[in-house]
């Protein structure tokens, strides 16, 4: 079973940056197995999906998520994507016009349209604790959050191992 692991977000605006400096930690974490590939795309959604157009069968991705809940609060998800069929050539060109966006759900969705998507998709995600604010470290709750998140995905990816890969 092939699975990418990723961090997306912007280290430059405080708790956005959740993703990144949870993917760095996870590099250094001797738990990780050989052979998952891991990618920080940062901001540039583009980078995930040229990454994707290689072939996984699973998808891990680190990042902030504002979910309602509490600072530092960890997701599991499966991403909901939108449904593209009932929009004109021109309202789809114009979603997806820049797929530089800190939010993966535009990145998520070109990968579907293209055929790069794997078939498991999971998001660990983190409740920021405050709107991004340029030049300011993460919020305490939220960098407390990154060690829990590593161990969720350490879970993750052991349980996709363990599992048939789809084709």
């Amino acid at each position: 079973m092939r699975i990418l692991v990723a961090g997306v977000g912007n280290v430059l605006l405080g708790d956005d940056g959740f993703g990144v400096r949870a993917l760095q930690v996870l590099r250094d974490d001797p738990r990780l197995p050989d052979g998952v590939a891991v990618i920080e795309t940062g901001i540039g959604g583009i980078h995930l999906v040229q990454e994707l157009m290689r072939g996984y069968d699973a998808l891990i991705l680190f990042d902030a998520l504002d979910r309602g809940g509490r600072p530092g609060q960890l997701f599991l998800v499966a991403p909901q994507l939108p449904e593209l069929a009932h929009l004109s050539d021109t309202e789809r060109r114009d979603y997806f016009s820049d797929t530089h966006y800190a939010v993966p759900l535009r990145a998520l969705t070109l990968a579907r349209e293209i055929d790069a998507l794997p078939p498991v998709v999971r998001i660990i995600g983190c409740q920021p604790a405050d709107a991004p604010a340029f030049g300011e470290p993460m919020h305490a709750e939220v960098a407390a959050a990154v060690r829990p998140a590593i161990d969720l995905a350490i879970e993750a990816i052991t349980s996709l191992l363990e599992q048939p890969a789809e084709r």
